[in-house]
């Protein structure tokens, strides 16, 4: 683990145990430094961008809430994605768009990955690279999930399985095969990883 990752979670740690004992400034940081991230996650579960906004609000409204109740040792980031992923299971069910269920298995992944041209240094590469994010989209759902959960949320295993609510195994195998598949039909110049964990947001 890098010294930056630790800091970053080090930092989580100090402002995420402020907040447990009421400290308000550091309940408003850790809601502006990841607010962004669950916006975006939350778009790509439901389409209703208003209904995601009002989700992560009620998220961190019940942080607040429940503050003297909340675990100790929680990796901040990947406690709130999980979250806004079952208020929003929730909020589906409640709406009936899908059939009545409290599982998050219900939930549609909807991200559209949209890798930049500007990582790419000629023409084939462009070309390819539009392949790319053909391929990316037409993963399957959850293979799709777990690769952004990945690569761009910066989740572990660990933390994926625990989000999707599925077992270690279950998480590795679907970035293991999400990423075989796109191996399987990429040829370009630039290393897949590197496309598929930078500028897409």
């Amino acid at each position: 683990m890098s010294q930056i990752l630790k800091n970053k979670m080090l930092d989580d740690f100090i402002l995420w145990n402020n907040l447990k004992n009421g400290d308000e400034k550091s309940f408003s940081f850790l809601f502006e430094k990841y607010y962004k991230d669950l916006i975006n996650y939350g778009n790509s579960l439901c389409p209703f961008s208003e209904k995601v906004q009002d989700c992560i609000q009620d998220v961190f409204a019940d942080i607040w809430l429940y503050r003297n109740s909340l675990q100790d040792n929680v990796i901040v980031k990947a406690y709130l994605l999980s979250s806004v992923r079952k208020r929003i299971a929730r909020l589906h069910e409640r709406d009936h768009v899908f059939r009545k269920t409290t599982s998050t298995d219900v939930l549609e992944f909807l991200f559209d990955f949209s890798i930049e041209n500007d990582l790419v240094e000629d023409e084939i590469t462009a070309e390819r690279v539009l392949y790319l994010n053909k391929l990316l989209n037409d993963l399957p759902g959850r293979q799709k999930e777990a690769l952004y959960l990945r690569y761009h949320q910066g989740l572990s295993v660990d933390q994926i399985a625990d989000l999707l609510d599925v077992n270690y195994q279950s998480a590795n195998n679907l970035l293991h095969r999400g990423l075989l598949s796109l191996r399987k039909e990429w040829k370009g110049s630039i290393p897949l990883l590197i496309l598929i964990s930078a500028g897409v947001l």
